[in-house]
């Protein structure tokens, strides 16, 4: 099911619940949608790994919000965006752990036969591919070094 057909259903049970960041979040997903989608150059269907990495782009915004504000000592926006992350993180597929991310990398790594940090670059190419949504491209980028320099 698309993540448009997911949203309005949840938008409709957020209006009724009169929950206000949960509606929030989902009307500032829908609206990066339509963005995406009307965008130039767009073909106007975006494919579940496009809304996966939207979504993603969302949440890590909304993280590095929250940061912010707690640097600032603003706890209240701070909870705020928080409590968003959350609302986004329900339509995100569920993120590896780290051994789960650790053995996938190794089974990239014996399989291209890479040998050293010099090979990163391709083992990066592949893992990127085989692993977005599942896990934020941070962790995997540190998974395969520290696999490569071991």
């Amino acid at each position: 099911m698309s993540l448009k057909a997911q949203i309005m259903p949840a938008m409709k049970e957020a209006m009724k619940a009169k929950d206000k960041v949960t509606l929030e979040t989902l009307r500032a997903i829908k609206a990066e949608l339509l963005t995406a989608e009307t965008a130039t150059g767009a073909s106007g269907e975006m494919s579940e790994a496009e809304e996966i990495k939207l979504l993603q782009k969302m949440q890590k915004q909304r993280k590095d919000a929250a940061a912010i504000y707690v640097e600032q000592g603003r706890a209240d926006l701070a909870a705020d965006e928080t409590a968003q992350t959350k609302v986004l993180e329900k339509f995100l597929p569920e993120q590896m752990s780290a051994e789960e991310l650790e053995k996938a990398v190794a089974v990239i790594i014996n399989k291209l036969g890479a040998s050293g940090p010099a090979d990163m670059g391709k083992v990066m190419g592949v893992a990127s591919k085989e692993l977005a949504g599942k896990a934020e491209g941070r962790l995997i980028a540190d998974t395969v070094k520290a696999l490569l320099i071991s």
